[in-house]
């Protein structure tokens, strides 16, 4: 049954404590074995094998389905997708060491990420009377979760739909530094430990710590400001792993929602690292092993020498979408009246090599038949294929679908406002490599292709000096190429390792970027109306929540003054305005803002 959270809250406050739960019969592993030696019998130390499954970021993947093409999911490297995939791992590692010697856990981002979430929190939203359950929550249950860590997109809709999930699921949802702003108490249960019985010899008690991201007073600010607080993962961690230890946890074990890549995208905004998992392995003693999550990396075992014991701690991060399962073989010896960590050791498995677990496939497959025809609902017709394909490079008129709805829906919510008659200019990123709505009927699968992040939008307050400062920081998203050089635009954009949603568009102006010349100096021709930009120029900015809460750490827009903000997802108001029009035709939309150049000479 769901924990009681009044009733934790409660007990935390005054011991801090978390949730012990039960383990189950004799490992077979933990045997005691004899050798003969030359005279008496020589008795060995009893040993224990625990496993330790992980998955993370998961994002509302069940099935290996791609919601937003119609079919099976399907890549250039023959990965899988979904939990259905892991549930049939899981089954076979518990069948070969025994489910009482495994636990499973997950790393967060579980709630949103794909049209099957979207569908649960907006259109069968799980919060009304009587509503459903989530099927993420239905799928977690079913294949026998122990425990899961926040991540920073179960803020996505809001601490209600976050708590109702929490409410339907049979494990603890784990975030140690996801505090009461207020009293800095913990607002969601910061551990839990799990007893595995021995026989012959004291159980082994194993403790997990869940750690979030602090980035979600930055992205979900507008849930969470003045509610929840965000503390770092080092610090947290300082402070828990003792206690736990004091407890009597044999084992400890992090699962975190944090890269381990020691780098922050939000800059200096925040005091702590949002990528810390090596910095906790690092920094803090006694932990054995860290599921990581948040990067979206593959990390099949790195290993981290504590800086104050010298002990070696193990990591691993599987890839996300259910696409790898984490397992850690943790060897217990039991000597001198107490268990001892002897070894860690990871790997990740492929859950392309094993077919959907049938009991998970039945037990959504109405919830997923619902999704499907949700988002082949046909909302207008096209006049011609846009397509995402060059849109790293060359300025694509399937962006433009973006910022021009963004424009529209921010100059309705300013009108009669004093600032009705400043210009509107509009941020967008190219989200998705691969996005195509064709010509014809247009769906609400092919929109959602086009924003696939569950975004709203916010309209700030910029000038046109911090515009160019935003445009030269968005240009650094481009590999300095001089004017001779062969350009091969697969090594072109992603400078620094830059995503392409750190890139942006910015529509209602007109300006080039110039490759050849260094980052910071590369925005040429900058005009607006014809004329070069007046630095002095007031604009409102259109930009998506995330960026202007400091996703991407790009310049002034977070400090910006907001004007106007709304709760209803970009991807909604693309919908709306395909439907509202009938007819996609890029005439209505489409301008050629900007271009790639090389000492004036223009790339493409």
């Amino acid at each position: 049954m769901p924990l009681n959270r009044r009733k934790f809250l409660k007990k935390s406050a005054v011991t801090g404590a978390g949730v012990a739960i039960a383990g189950a019969a004799a490992a077979p592993a933990a045997q005691a074995a004899e050798a003969k030696g030359p005279g008496k019998p020589v008795k060995q130390p009893k040993r224990y094998a625990l496993t330790v499954l992980g998955t993370t970021d998961l994002h509302g993947h069940v099935f290996n389905w791609d919601y937003f093409k119609n079919a099976e999911y399907t890549d250039k490297a023959g990965n899988a997708q979904g939990l259905a995939r892991i549930s049939t791992l899981v089954n076979r590692i518990r069948a070969e060491k025994g489910r009482e010697n495994v636990l499973l856990l997950d790393a967060g981002d579980t709630i949103q990420g794909t049209p099957l979430t979207y569908y649960y929190a907006k259109v069968d939203p799980i919060t009304a009377k009587g509503g459903p359950v989530h099927p993420m929550a239905q799928a977690m249950n079913a294949i026998g979760y122990d425990a899961a860590a926040l991540g920073n997109h179960e803020f996505n809709y809001g601490i209600e739909t976050l708590r109702k999930f929490e409410s339907q699921l049979r494990f603890p949802l784990l975030g140690a530094n996801a505090v009461d702003a207020k009293t800095l108490r913990p607002a969601f249960q910061p551990y839990a430990i799990r007893t595995f019985c021995v026989k012959g010899a004291p159980p082994v008690k194993v403790a997990v710590l869940g750690l979030t991201n602090p980035g979600i007073a930055i992205w979900d600010k507008a849930y969470v400001q003045g509610k929840l607080a965000f503390p770092g993962l080092e610090e947290q961690a300082a402070k828990w792993v003792p206690k736990l230890k004091a407890m009597g946890a044999d084992v400890v074990i992090v699962s975190a929602h944090s890269g381990s890549s020691g780098t922050s995208s939000y800059g200096d905004q925040l005091p702590y690292v949002e990528n810390s998992a090596a910095l906790v392995a690092q920094q803090v003693p006694d932990i054995d092993a860290v599921l990581v999550g948040h990067a979206h990396v593959e990390i099949p075992e790195l290993k981290v020498t504590n800086a104050k014991t010298g002990r070696t701690v193990v990591l691993s991060e599987p890839l996300a979408y259910a696409e790898r399962l984490s397992v850690f073989d943790i060897e217990l010896v039991f000597d001198k009246g107490r268990w001892t960590v002897e070894s860690v050791a990871s790997k990740v498995l492929n859950s392309n090599t094993v077919a959907d677990d049938p009991k998970i496939t039945k037990l959504l497959s109405d919830e997923h038949a619902k999704v499907v025809e949700y988002v082949n609902q046909v909302v207008g017709s096209a006049t011609e294929t846009l397509t995402t394909v060059e849109a790293r490079y060359k300025d694509a008129p399937i962006i433009d679908l973006i910022t021009k709805v963004q424009e529209d829906v921010v100059k309705a919510a300013l009108a009669g406002t004093s600032y009705a008659s400043l210009p509107v200019i509009s941020q967008a990123s190219p989200f998705s490599r691969t996005s195509e709505i064709p010509a014809g009927a247009v769906t609400i699968r092919d929109l959602s292709s086009l924003y696939v992040y569950d975004n709203t939008l916010v309209a700030k307050l910029l000038t046109g000096a911090q515009v160019k400062a935003y445009l030269e920081y968005s240009a650094e998203y481009f590999v300095q190429t001089a004017a001779g050089a062969v350009v091969d635009v697969e090594k072109l954009t992603n400078a620094n390792n830059r995503p392409d949603y750190n890139y942006d568009y910015v529509s209602g102006l007109s300006y080039d970027i110039d490759i050849a010349q260094a980052a910071g100096s590369r925005i040429r021709n900058l005009t607006y109306n014809g004329a070069p930009l007046d630095d002095a120029q007031q604009f409102v900015f259109a930009v998506n929540n995330y960026r202007a809460n400091g996703g991407g750490a790009f310049p002034h827009v977070a400090s910006a003054p907001e004007l106007w903000s709304e709760s209803t997802e970009i991807r909604t108001r693309i919908a709306e305005w395909v439907t509202a029009k009938g007819v996609l035709d890029p005439k209505d939309f489409a301008s050629v803002d900007w271009k790639l150049t090389r000492d004036g000479t223009p790339v493409f």
